[in-house]
C-alpha cells in the first residue's frame, strides 16, 4: 500500500477535464440572455427569454457530453482540493498523507455534471467517485474503463482477487486472506435532498393560512399568488396590467389585515397602493395619456388620440382618392394633400418633391396636372426649381370647401400644419435617407406609424397588421412588401419583423416612438 501511494506522482497523471456552460443576462430593460461556455470554440449565443437560454444551454452541455468520450483513467480530480469534502482527512495518521496527495482522494474517475439550483449555470468535470458522491445534486453520466497495471514504478499483486480488473479506491485498500487487495464498492452519488412544496399557498413573501377566513380572501389571495407569477413569465412588461395587480394586491391585504389584526399587512397594502400609482402613471407618461400640465414620457409629434385619428382618415382618404395608380403616386398626393387641406391651396417648393424618393418626380407632378388633380401656376420645371425664399402656390381642386364651407377633412386650420409636419419628418427619416429608401418605403414607414400600440408594437395590442388592410394602403404585391420591409429592418426603422401569410408582426424602434399614432385599446 505504502509503495502503491508512493510511486504514484502528481506528473503521471493528468488534470481532469471541466468546462461550464453560463447564464446570463444581456442588460438591464431587456429580456433577451446570453449562453456561453468555457471552451474556447464555443460561439457566444443570444436568446431572447430565460425559459429559451436554459433550453439552448442544456441542449449546449447534452451535444458536448455526447461528443466527450468516456472519462480518462490516468487523470486526477478536477475540483484540486478546492473545497471538496472528499480530499478532507478523516483521521489523524491520514492528514499529513493526504495533504501531500490531495489528488488521491478515491475511486475510478467519473464523467459528473453539476448544475446550480437556480438555473444560472451548468458544470461538467472529471472528477473521482468519492468526490462525485461527496457533492451534493451530482450527476455521473460515465465512469472510466478499469485500467491496466503500470508495470513501472508501481508494484503489481501476485494475487488477483475476486475483484481482479475492477476500479480500486487509491487511498483505501483491505487485504484479502490470499494476500491480494480486496477492492471495496464504488460509493453511490449523495442523493440531492428533496425540496418540499410549501403546504400553504402564497403571494409574495407571505405565505396565506390554509384556516383563513373568509374564504373568498383566501381565494383571492391565492389567485393574486398566481396572477403575479405569471406576470413574471411574460416576455414583455405591461404596466397598465401590472398596476391593476397592485390595487388588488392593496385592497386585498388590507381586508387580511382587518381579519388578523396585523399592522404589518396594513403597511404593505400601503406600499402596494403607492406602487400601483407609480406603476399607473408610468404607463400613461408612456402612453401619452398624462394629466393637463405634465409632460409625457414619450413627446409625440401628434400630441393626442384626435390628432392621431386625424392622420388615419388622411391615409384612409389618400388612399381611395389618388387618381394615378402605384405607391410613388399615393405618396406624392399624401404629402400634398396635407399640405391643402384645410383651404385645398398652399405653397411647395421642389425639395419637398425631390426629397421623396421618386424614381421621375417631374414626370409624375405632370400626370398629376394632367388628370386635372392639380394645379399650378407655371410649369412643372418651375415647381421643381423653386427655393423656400420663393415657394410655388398649388391648388388642389377636390380639396377645395363647397359652398357650405365644409370639405373632406374635419380638423382645423391649426392641426393641418401639425400633420403635415409630423408626415414629412417620417418620410425624411435621416435612416431612410441614408439608406436612399424608395418612395414604397417611405409610403410603408408612414403608414406602419399610425398602426401601432403605445409601446411601438405593430397592429392593436400588438397582434400585428392584416396584409388585407395594408396592401390597400401601401399598393405592392407580397413580394414587394416582403423586400420593403427587409430595407425599413436594416434602416432600423423595424424590429422583430415577421412576415407571414396573412400578418406582419414586430414593433417601431425605441427611437421612432415619437412618431408613433398608437391604435385605441
Amino acid at each position: 500500500m505504502t509503495q502503491a501511494a508512493t510511486g504514484s506522482k502528481p506528473d503521471e497523471r493528468v488534470p481532469g477535464r471541466r468546462w461550464t456552460v453560463r447564464l446570463d443576462p444581456v442588460g438591464r430593460g431587456s429580456a433577451e440572455v446570453r449562453v456561453s461556455c468555457s471552451r474556447p470554440a464555443c460561439a457566444e449565443r443570444r436568446l431572447p427569454s430565460a425559459a429559451a437560454g436554459r433550453t439552448a444551454a442544456v441542449a449546449h452541455l447534452t451535444a458536448h457530453l455526447r461528443a466527450t468520450p468516456a472519462p480518462r483513467a490516468d487523470t486526477y480530480c478536477a475540483c484540486r482540493a478546492d473545497g471538496c469534502r472528499a480530499h478532507l482527512p478523516d483521521t489523524d495518521t491520514d492528514r499529513h498523507a493526504r495533504t501531500a496527495q490531495p489528488w488521491r482522494c478515491g475511486g475510478p474517475v467519473v464523467l459528473t455534471v453539476i448544475t446550480d439550483r437556480a438555473g444560472r449555470w451548468w458544470q461538467a468535470l472529471e472528477c473521482c467517485s468519492r468526490c462525485a458522491a461527496a457533492t451534493p445534486g451530482a450527476r455521473t453520466t460515465a465512469a472510466s474503463p478499469p485500467s491496466a497495471p503500470r508495470t513501472a514504478g508501481r508494484p503489481t499483486p501476485a494475487v488477483a482477487g475476486p475483484g481482479a480488473g475492477t476500479p480500486q479506491f487509491s487511498d483505501q485498500q483491505v487485504t484479502t486472506r490470499t494476500g491480494g487487495p480486496a477492492h471495496l464498492p464504488v460509493p453511490a452519488p449523495r442523493p440531492r435532498p428533496a425540496r418540499r412544496r410549501p403546504p400553504e399557498g402564497r403571494v409574495g413573501r407571505r405565505v396565506i393560512p390554509r384556516d383563513l377566513r373568509p374564504v373568498s380572501l383566501r381565494d383571492e389571495l391565492t389567485e393574486l399568488g398566481d396572477l403575479f407569477r405569471a406576470y413574471q413569465r411574460r416576455p414583455e412588461p405591461d404596466l397598465a396590467l401590472l398596476a391593476d395587480l397592485q390595487e388588488r394586491k392593496a385592497r386585498a391585504f388590507l381586508t387580511w389585515s382587518e381579519v388578523n389584526c396585523d399592522v404589518t399587512l396594513r403597511l404593505e397594502a400601503q406600499r402596494a397602493e403607492q406602487a400601483a400609482a407609480v406603476i399607473r402613471r408610468q404607463h400613461q407618461h408612456r402612453t401619452g395619456c398624462v394629466p393637463d400640465g405634465e409632460e409625457p414620457g414619450v413627446a409625440r409629434l401628434l400630441t393626442g388620440p384626435a390628432q392621431w385619428e386625424y392622420a388615419r382618415s388622411v391615409l384612409a382618404y389618400v388612399a381611395g382618392h389618388t387618381p394615378l395608380p402605384g405607391a410613388e403616386a399615393r405618396l406624392l398626393v399624401l404629402m400634398l394633400t396635407l399640405r391643402t387641406a384645410h383651404t385645398g391651396t398652399g405653397n411647395l417648393v421642389g425639395q419637398d418633391v425631390n426629397a421623396l424618393g421618386l424614381t421621375d418626380p417631374e414626370d409624375l407632378v405632370q400626370q398629376l396636372t394632367g388628370c386635372g388633380w392639380l394645379s399650378l401656376p407655371g410649369t412643372v420645371g418651375d415647381l421643381l426649381a423653386s427655393r423656400p425664399e420663393n415657394p410655388t402656390p398649388i391648388t388642389v381642386p377636390s380639396l377645395v370647401p363647397g359652398k357650405d364651407g365644409t370639405g373632406p377633412f374635419t380638423f382645423g386650420r391649426k392641426t393641418r400644419p401639425k400633420l403635415s409636419g409630423w408626415a414629412q419628418r417620417a418620410v425624411s427619416d435621416k435612416k431612410l435617407r441614408k439608406a436612399k429608401a424608395p418612395a414604397d418605403a417611405r409610403l410603408l414607414a408612414v403608414t406602419l406609424a399610425t398602426w401601432t400600440d403605445d409601446v411601438g408594437r405593430l397592429g392593436p395590442g400588438g397582434r400585428g397588421v392584416t396584409l388585407d388592410a395594408l396592401t390597400t394602403r401601401v399598393p405592392v404585391d407580397a413580394d414587394e412588401l416582403r423586400d420593403l420591409v427587409d430595407r425599413l429592418t436594416a434602416a432600423d426603422w423595424l424590429t422583430d419583423a415577421a412576415l407571414t401569410d396573412t400578418h406582419l408582426t414586430g414593433r417601431l424602434t425605441e427611437r421612432l416612438l415619437p412618431l408613433t399614432c398608437p391604435l385605441a385599446d
